[in-house]
């Protein structure tokens, strides 16, 4: 005799029942088995990544890291500048054209009208003598932000490494959702072709083949929704490797409890913290900062004094209209009329001797060039004494640069020790969630246990049998949320720790 409700169920149900039998025929005949084909010919075509390999690709092929390699690689080129700023330098530079009207000639330097054209070589360059260390500085400044951006790579290369785990476990956990959705379909499909066989001998009421049918739809949709959840989680994996993602990719999925963990007594907060302090990549980076710009601030302060330097120069030119005489000979000339012959009206003249000539040429062009050659080498000497107040400022502003640098190496190490006893605290939280929801699962489990020998023995509704099941299912996606969550939080913290991160 049927239960009051479940007549009153079974009312209800018969008037869509044709409707909802055909439905649910074509999700467990049709709809799943295409679901389960298309999963085993991804999987055939795709290729295994264990959580090893996505951290080496992404250390290799992470944006970020990479960018972080730029940046290292820019610094050092600052550094290799550094260096080249205490060379000596020089400069060539050679012209040629014409002047016409009236002009200097680039050769006499005096004013002419003569149309001509001119060629022009000059060498010249200089190398610092004395400045104060203001280069020498300069360098070790940029020395030290070198070392530090190479820092940086690592200190960005490991947050990545963090992050793929992160992501890794999420998908293993999908995947393990997934796998557990399957069982669950394969258990309420079993009991479905038991029941079916009761039902058609009439020893159980259509009601029940009715609510397994409903149940099989139930657990199909979430296998469809465990699926969604899995391939989410690999598109974000493969977005923070960098992979494309048309690549075929299949993560491994090694068994959690295989998963190695520290115990729990090696991680204590304080004894991680004091070997973050020293190791830890962002704290050994700000102190690299921090003297450079102690550095920074010594070759800021030089600006103020004088500084030495020294300054050479060769060089040479050609007029195409410069003339030479060819040839001369003596001449006497009166030069000064001194008084009066006596006794006559002529006058006297003093005389000198000089030469005239009496044929010119214009000079050839390598004559002229070797004619004109000249040369200087100098020392001079640069004496800052007004500039509105530049160097001072820039001095004071180095100063108070290398404070906020100490500052956020302050904040930096604050953080990091929040961050550590804040994982700590996580572990041992969810390590205590997981306890209990490995306690929930054998409490489950044994009560489906009782329940469907209940059930197989027609002391027990079928609600009350899916009802426990639906229980066990969410004991055992509790338990194994909690599994990976916890495993997550131990990694972490033996990611501070230093040691990276192991599988």
């Amino acid at each position: 005799m049927l239960l009051a409700y479940e007549r009153f169920i079974l009312r209800k149900l018969r008037l869509h029942k044709k409707m909802r039998y055909t439905k649910m025929r074509k999700i467990t005949r049709y709809v799943l088995p295409l679901l389960l084909l298309l999963n085993i010919g991804k999987i055939q075509a795709q290729e295994k990544w264990d959580l090893r390999r996505c951290v080496d690709y992404a250390m290799k092929n992470n944006i970020s890291v990479q960018q972080a390699d730029v940046q290292a690689r820019i610094a050092d080129l600052e550094v290799e500048q550094a260096k080249k700023n205490k060379w000596p330098t020089a400069s060539f530079t050679g012209n040629a054209g014409g002047q016409f009207g009236r002009s200097i000639s680039p050769t006499t330097n005096l004013y002419t009208t003569n149309n001509l054209f001119f060629n022009q070589f000059q060498l010249q360059g200089g190398a610092p003598i004395y400045n104060w260390g203001r280069l020498k500085n300069i360098q070790a400044a940029a020395s030290f932000n070198a070392q530090a951006a190479l820092i940086d790579i690592q200190k960005t290369a490991n947050d990545i490494a963090l992050s793929v785990a992160s992501y890794y476990l999420q998908a293993l956990a999908a995947n393990e959702q997934v796998e557990i959705s399957r069982i669950q379909i394969s258990q309420t499909k079993a009991q479905y072709d038991i029941t079916k066989k009761k039902v058609d001998a009439g020893a159980l009421p259509e009601l029940n083949l009715v609510e397994l049918e409903s149940q099989l739809a139930t657990d199909s949709s979430n296998l469809v929704t465990a699926q969604g959840t899995f391939d989410q989680d690999v598109l974000a994996l493969k977005a923070v490797l960098n992979l494309d993602m048309a690549v075929a990719f299949e993560i491994d999925t090694p068994p959690v409890e295989t998963i190695p963990l520290q115990p729990l007594s090696e991680l204590q907060p304080d004894y991680v913290f004091n070997l973050a302090s020293q190791n830890w990549a962002e704290q050994r980076a700000y102190q690299l900062r921090i003297k450079g710009s102690e550095k920074n601030i010594q070759a800021n302060k030089a600006l103020m004094y004088p500084s030495f330097s020294g300054f050479y120069g060769l060089g040479t030119n050609y007029n195409n209209q410069a003339i030479i005489i060819s040839d001369s000979f003596p001449v006497i000339i009166p030069s000064q009329k001194i008084g009066y012959v006596k006794g006559t009206l002529d006058d006297v003249y003093s005389f000198e001797s000089a030469y005239t000539s009496y044929g010119t040429s214009k000079q050839k062009y390598f004559d002229q060039i070797s004619h004109n050659f000249n040369q200087n080498i100098g020392v001079g000497v640069s004496i800052p004494i007004l500039n509105n107040g530049n160097y001072r400022i820039t001095y004071e502003r180095s100063k108070l640069d290398l404070e906020n640098v100490k500052l956020q190496a302050a904040q930096a190490k604050q953080t990091l020790q929040s961050n550590i006893y804040t994982a700590y605290s996580n572990a041992v939280s969810s390590m205590e969630k997981y306890n209990a929801s490995t306690k929930a699962v054998a409490s489950a489990q044994k009560a489906y246990d009782f329940a469907l020998k209940r059930y197989d023995v027609g002391l027990l509704s079928t609600i009350d049998l899916l009802t426990n099941q639906n229980n066990l299912l969410r004991a055992k996606l509790e338990q194994l949320t909690n599994h990976f969550d916890y495993v997550f939080k131990m990694k972490v913290l033996e990611f501070y720790k230093g040691q990276g991160v192991q599988f």
